[in-house]
Formats: structure tokens, sequence, C-alpha cells
């Protein structure tokens, strides 16, 4: 006998209730692998120190999830002035109980001819909006260019302006309201730079333009509410209490989230900021001694086919030599 549409959807509903107890998991492994290599990590850094271009030669093996945002310009200035990376799961140091999946990541620069900064740190937060969102958010950090020298082309800093601009709304209204993504709503920046994004389109912009990533606009206060809506949900349903009220509000919610909003990413100058920040605290950061031993091995590698070509060379110009010694061979004579 066919199973009744409530008892699929309550197996559903059993199953993504399952689906978050494994993150749940997957969540406090993060926070004890964190705690655990801390240490091996601060002794990796003393010791990096002291290889030359160390930082450099992990950028040159990057893997393909950080590799393919890195532009030529960009390679230029990161590889001749970037000295130190670091990854830090800043709500969780110090005995912190936030959240592990939020995450700082730290690029310091020696002089260079692009920028004033010797620091550049960009934050994640990892945050949960009420209508279901989970992911990381950031907000836009500046750049001081150098006249004449911002890779960005302007990006970054219209996308700092609406940014600003933003936050003054906020505190102004006394409280967080959505990005507006309606175009006939745009303030003069945002307008400027939705026409720069246009323009310039976002296949081949520099990696610096990462941070100016801001991803969903998520509070700390929002994210606090939902999270704990959502244990409430999940421990009603665990005792075998239905929440009824709450899909409908959620689907009223959607309904007028979709008249008000257009393309929410309408303004996002790097759209994958979420997924880059991710590839350096899961893989570049973490296996950086892998990525420069590669880079070592590239080395070697490349100077044994210099050498094969010299001695290639040689050998040639050696048989020249000798073919214009020897006797030019004999004509066959015609029977």
């Amino acid at each position: 006998m066919a199973e009744s549409v409530e008892e699929i959807n309550a197996t559903y509903e059993d199953l993504a209730d399952l689906e978050r107890e494994f993150e749940d998991v997957e969540t406090e492994i993060i926070r004890q692998q964190y705690t655990l290599s801390k240490p091996l990590f601060e002794k990796r850094e003393k010791l990096v120190a002291k290889i030359p271009n160390f930082w450099p030669l992990v950028l040159e093996q990057a893997p393909p999830d950080v590799d393919q945002y890195i532009q030529p310009s960009d390679s230029a200035l990161l590889l001749s002035s970037l000295t130190v990376v670091s990854v830090s799961h800043f709500e969780i140091e110090d005995g912190g109980k936030g959240d592990p999946r939020s995450i700082a990541i730290r690029m310091e620069f020696s002089e260079n001819e692009y920028f004033e900064d010797k620091v550049l740190e960009k934050k994640f937060w990892y945050r949960r909006s009420k209508d279901g969102y989970a992911g990381l958010v950031s907000e836009p950090v500046p750049i001081r260019w150098k006249a004449g020298k911002d890779l960005t082309h302007g990006l970054l800093d219209l996308a700092v302006k609406v940014w600003e601009e933003d936050k003054k709304k906020d505190q102004a209204n006394g409280e967080k309201k959505k990005k507006i993504t309606k175009p006939e709503e745009y303030t003069a920046n945002q307008k400027a730079l939705r026409e720069k994004i246009d323009a310039y389109g976002l296949g081949g912009v520099s990696f610096f333009c990462w941070f100016g990533y801001r991803g969903e606009d998520v509070s700390a206060e929002e994210s606090a509410v939902a999270v704990e809506e959502d244990k409430k949900r999940r421990a009603e349903r665990k005792d075998g209490k239905a929440s009824e009220s709450k899909e409908d509000e959620d689907d009223e919610e959607d309904d007028d989230d979709e008249d008000d909003e257009e393309d929410p990413l309408a303004l996002e100058i790097f759209p994958d900021g979420d997924d880059l920040a991710v590839a350096f605290s899961e893989d570049l950061w973490p296996s950086a001694l892998k990525y420069f031993t590669q880079a070592q091995e590239a080395d070697a590698m490349s100077d044994i086919d210099f050498e094969d070509d010299d001695e290639e060379m040689n050998e040639g110009e050696e048989n020249e030599d000798d073919d214009d010694d020897e006797a030019p061979p004999l004509k066959k004579v015609k029977a």
C-alpha cells in the first residue's frame, strides 16, 4: 500500500534532521582539529619564516580552486611581495564558543608598487538566516592603492562605498535592512558599481576583488535567532510534535522576498568569494608544505630540462663541425 503524503513528508524531514546532525558532528570535528593542530601551525610558521619566498612558491603551485582566480597582474604582485599567509578560526580563539567555521585569512606584504597596506585581513562569519540559508558572509576590506595601480579598476573602492552606505542606513534606522537589489532604487554609488561590473564582467576580475565580497546579508542577531529556532523545530520533531505554522510562514516570507528583491548578487564583485575562502582554509593553508615541495620539484625539473637543452645544443654544434670536416658524399653515377 502506498504511503501517504504526510508520511513521505515526515520521512524527508527526518532525513533533513539527520543531515543537520551530521553537520553538527563535522562542526565539532573542526573545533577539535583546530585546537589540536594550532600549536603545529604555529611551529610551521616559525620554520617557514626562515625560507625565502615560501608563500610565493606555495601560490605558484596553488590548487585550481585558488589558481583560477589569480590573474597575471595579480601574480606579479603576489609573487614579488607576499611574505606571510595565515588562517585563523577567530570565533573560537582563546576558548571562544562561536562557530568554528568562521575564518579570518591574513596576508602580509613587503613594500610594493601597488598599495600602501602591509597587512590585508578578511574575515568570514558563518551565518544562518531565517529563510534557510547557511554559509559564509563578509564585509568589504578597503585597499589603499597607489596612484594608477588599482588592479580592481575601481570595483573594490565602489563596493566599499556601497557597503558603508548600507551600514549608515542600518544605524539610522536602528535595524539591519536587506541589501537593495532593485535597479530603480539604486543609489549613485550602486549605479556606478553596477555599470562597472557590466563593463568589466566578472570572468577575469582581479584576485583582489575578493576583498570586496559580502555574500548574503545576514546579521549576527538574525543568525542567532535562526539557529535557536532551528534547534527548537528539530527538538519538536524528535518528540513527535509538528511545527505546522513555520512552513506557512516560510512560504509567505519567500513570496515577499521574491516581490521585494531582484538579483541578490547584482552588486557582488566577487560572487565566489566564499568558495575561495574555503579553498584557502581547507586546502592551500593546511597543505602549504605539500605545495612548497611541488614548487621545489618543479624548479629542479626546470633546471634539468635547461641543462639537457644546453647539452643538446652543444652536441648539435659539434656534429655540425664534424660534418664540415667530412668529404661530401659521392654522387651516384648513372649507368
